[in-house]
């Protein structure tokens, strides 16, 4: 063994090597596609070995060398110069789908790019599929991710859509580490294959000029991992350069990195860019265990999904730099005006650093003030502090200084990592040098790596030519010496912090006098607003009091009559001071009402429609109204008897008007104005018009009152969603105890959105695992080797109906419903008579009732 090298040359073998090998001009392309390459004047250039399967009679040697117009029609040579003339950028890319080549009736997909000073064509079969455009999916699917309120829930979500899309057995959301390695942060996967999620990989398995190219190339796809591919002819041009693939989507594959996806166990993979401003983010990583050709049009939709995913990430990760941001900014605010004139940060040391916890957490502070230490929480001694100071002194000045490791960079502090593994220090002064200096303690956290970090790789058996690992098993590191690293935002606050200590010693006196002076200012304000509103209740009451005495006929009767309008003053007062004199409910302000004088008869009222939120100036006046409305049908109208009823439509019409239509049935034989128009025929007419400009209108027709009321659109806020009193049916609908599915589901549909839509359903009701199918004998299989507990049939599948499931469930005794958009399914009704039937557009509680149907035939599975 002479020829044997120094262990230590071994022990430094890894991937990194792999930056070396160029992997965008391997002179090769997959099988799946072909490649023609044409000089800015339109000659053949470089064509791939395998043209002959796409362009019949085609040779690769003969091509060459030959004006294109020889090879295809006019009409395809036309159609690709157009897309090239819409070519945006460097490393654009445009499609052109079901194009025809040649004579022959053959369809195909192209990619167009440019690449040097040449044209490259790139040419796959197109795959028929029936007429869903996959593009269409995209839009639902970020509907979809956009509900998430977290960029965990956000990945998560995100990685169901594009497993959805796709169909590949595994989607990962891989994020990359500020240190080049990755980790697996959320993932969908089919059924039987184990996660990944929470696993990290060393940088080296993503060489550097890989992720180069995953920021100009947005979706890379591997369809057969056994695929030796097809060579390009010829290698190089005249010049000696080879052809760069850098943007081709039939780019072959680099040899190490088969290997590596061999050593996974994965047959064909795609890889989705994620950019976060024009940096590389993360990947959306697919794997399949078979061989998998997605087609052109699919993989577009996902490479269009990945960016709208991408825009909406750093939305959502923007919206939390900018929260803890403007917390900062809010910190600078509460100091400024919580630290009295002329007041010294060691005087306030324990006011600042509890401020700071807020905005920034950690376990200790120190301040270090003219030599002087003050702490709080877990810190440095004194004396080890000191020393440290030194070592802060030789950092910038004038500048935040963090780190998540301080022993790397300050060795000594490895005798206190327990206490303070890292530290974010806030220069305060620059002569002399003092700080207030945050510190984290030690976070010794185990990090699961997908095989060991530092052997990602061995000698191969060519030299000096490397073979990937071959051990993908969980390998666990422990990291210590390292606290919870500081965010970029939690530096930023800092330093804005750091500006704001500065500003504390040159605060202008006159601050704490402004301070009071505003709050004696508001408080003046408050008392006057109170005042006001006290005055004009007061005078409402007494005019309620002054005019109601002349209707009534005895003393209870006026105490009645006026107790019932101040109540109901009251009861409306009470609606809008909840809402802290903010808009307030219509229809609960009716419910009240009718609640109040209606007792048990309350069952006779019908309310229905729009409900709104009424500004409080228009609230109390048509409390008012209802009330005297309400009142009046209980003594007089059709609810002064036994039979009659009460409907109550509420409307919002185009103008923005609010309008509420009173009719009364079956109440006494005649109705009759009334003989006598007292101050309760004076509320209800005159109130709405003259108050708030509106309209009254009542009619005594034979068959009961009717009445119309508008109010303004000025007095409308919004409308309140869903109405509290529409909502009755549902919710005496709810009382009925919802299923719970402790089983296994099967999901037949063949659309994507809705079978997504489904699925979160039935995970609601508590199915413990669910198998989506889209066509019969998918779902069959399915049925045949899974033990289902229930299932949820699509009748029209398109070109075939799920009679044949239902056939297969039947005979296995596992109950099912059917959902349709079609009305009448008659010939599946009478095959299937006892089984409920869902009606499209469905929801988690149409799936619930169908489940009380047949709850007694559920079988849950052990």
């Amino acid at each position: 063994m002479t020829d044997a090298k120094p262990a230590a040359a071994v022990e430094t073998v890894d991937l990194s090597n792999c930056d070396r090998e160029l992997i965008h001009v391997l002179g090769k392309v997959q099988s799946f596609g072909a490649l023609i390459s044409v000089s800015s004047d339109w000659f053949v250039n470089h064509v791939s070995r395998n043209i002959h399967e796409f362009i019949d009679g085609a040779q690769a040697e003969e091509l060459v060398g030959r004006p294109l117009s020889e090879v295809l029609d006019p009409d395809a040579i036309h159609d690709i110069r157009s897309k090239l003339q819409q070519l945006g950028s460097p490393d654009a890319v445009q499609r052109l789908f079901e194009c025809r080549l040649t004579s022959s009736p053959d369809l195909f997909d192209l990619a167009l790019h440019l690449s040097g000073r040449s044209v490259v064509i790139e040419i796959e079969r197109h795959q028929t599929r029936g007429k869903t455009d996959q593009t269409s999916y995209v839009r639902p699917m970020i509907d979809r991710i956009a509900k998430a309120d977290s960029v965990e829930q956000l990945c998560k979500v995100a990685a169901r859509q594009v497993r959805a899309l796709t169909g590949f057995d595994r989607v990962m959301v891989y994020q990359f580490q500020p240190d080049g390695s990755g980790m697996v942060i959320a993932e969908a996967l089919t059924a039987g294959m184990d996660s990944f999620k929470g696993l990290h990989y060393p940088a080296s398995d993503i060489p550097s000029q890989a992720r180069a190219l995953y920021k100009r190339s947005l979706l890379r796809i591997i369809s057969d991992v056994d695929d030796e591919g097809w060579a390009i002819h010829p290698v190089v041009s005249p010049s000696g350069e080879p052809l760069d693939l850098s943007l081709s989507s039939t780019r072959a594959v680099s040899p190490i990195h088969l290997e590596y996806l061999r050593n996974m166990g994965v047959a064909a993979s795609m890889s989705i860019s994620i950019l976060k401003r024009g940096e590389l983010w993360g990947l959306f990583a697919c794997h399949h265990n078979t061989p998998r050709t997605l087609p052109y049009d699919t993989r577009t939709a996902a490479e269009l999904f990945g960016q709208m995913f991408s825009y909406m990430l750093d939305q959502m990760e923007g919206d939390v730099e900018r929260t803890q941001r403007d917390r900062g900014q809010a910190l600078h605010d509460r100091l400024m005006s919580q630290l009295a004139d002329g007041s010294k940060i060691e005087d306030n040391f324990d006011v600042i650093a509890s401020a700071i916890q807020e905005a920034i957490p950690f376990d200790g502070a120190v301040g270090w003030i003219r030599g002087k230490f003050f702490s709080q929480g877990s810190t440095p001694a004194a004396a080890q502090f000191e020393d440290l100071a030194r070592f802060l002194n030789t950092t910038a000045p004038g500048t935040v200084f963090s780190t998540d490791n301080l022993a790397k960079v300050y060795p000594q502090a490895s005798e206190f990592a327990d206490r303070a593994a890292g530290l974010l220090a806030l220069p305060v002064s620059r002569s002399p040098r003092d700080y207030i200096v945050l510190f984290r303690g030690e976070i010794a956290k185990s990090v699961s790596w997908a095989g060991n970090p530092d052997k990602p790789a061995s000698l191969g058996p060519n030299g000096a030519r490397l073979t990937p690992r071959k051990s993908f098993e969980t390998w666990r590191e422990v990291v210590r010496n390292h606290c919870v690293p500081w965010t970029s935002t939690e530096v930023y606050a800092a330093d804005a912090l750091r500006v704001t200590l500065l500003e504390v010693v040159l605060r202008m006196s006159d601050a704490s006098l402004r301070e009071q002076s505003q709050a004696h200012e508001r408080q003046e304000i408050l008392i006057s607003e109170l005042n006001h509103r006290v005055r004009n209740i007061l005078n409402l009451i007494r005019g309620l009091v002054n005019q109601s005495k002349s209707e009534a006929r005895s003393v209870s009767e006026f105490t009645e009559v006026v107790g019932g309008r101040i109540h109901a003053l009251a009861r409306a007062h009470d609606q809008i001071t909840r809402k802290n004199w903010n808009p307030a409910s219509a229809h609960e302000l009716i419910a009240l009402e009718i609640e109040a004088y209606l007792d048990g008869n309350a069952d006779r009222v019908q309310v229905k429609g729009i409900d709104v939120l009424l500004e409080p100036g228009a609230f109390t006046t048509f409390a008012l109204v209802a009330h005297e409305m309400i009142t009046n049908s209980a003594k007089y109208g059709a609810l002064s008897n036994q039979h009659g009823s009460l409907e109550i439509t509420t409307t919002r019409e185009g103008d923005g008007h609010f309008h509420i239509h009173w009719l009364e049935t079956g109440g006494p034989p005649i109705v009759n104005p009334p003989s006598r128009r007292g101050f309760g025929s004076t509320i209800i007419e005159k109130s709405i018009p003259f108050e708030l400009k509106g309209t009254a209108q009542l009619r005594f027709e034979p068959s009961g009152l009717q009445a119309e009321f508008t109010i303004p659109a000025a007095y409308v806020a919004a409308i309140k969603l869903p109405s509290k009193l529409e909502s009755g049916r549902a919710q005496k609908r709810s009382d009925i105890a919802t299923p719970h599915l402790d089983c296994d589901v099967l999901i037949v549909e063949d659309n994507m959105i809705i079978g997504l839509d489904a699925e979160e359903f039935v995970r609601e009701l508590g199915a413990r695992s669910i198998h989506v199918a889209s066509n019969s004998s998918d779902a069959i299989t399915i049925v045949e080797s899974r033990e289902l507990g229930f299932a949820l049939l699509d009748v029209n599948l398109g070109t075939e109906t799920c009679e044949s499931v239902a056939i297969a469930l039947q005979a296995r005794s596992v109950p099912f419903a059917f959902a349709t958009g079609y009305g009448d399914q008659t010939h599946l009704l009478q095959r299937f008579p006892n089984t409920p039937v869902v009606q499209k557009p469905y929801s988690k509680a149409d799936i619930a009732q169908a489940l009380t149907t047949i709850h007694a035939d559920l079988k849950p599975v052990s």
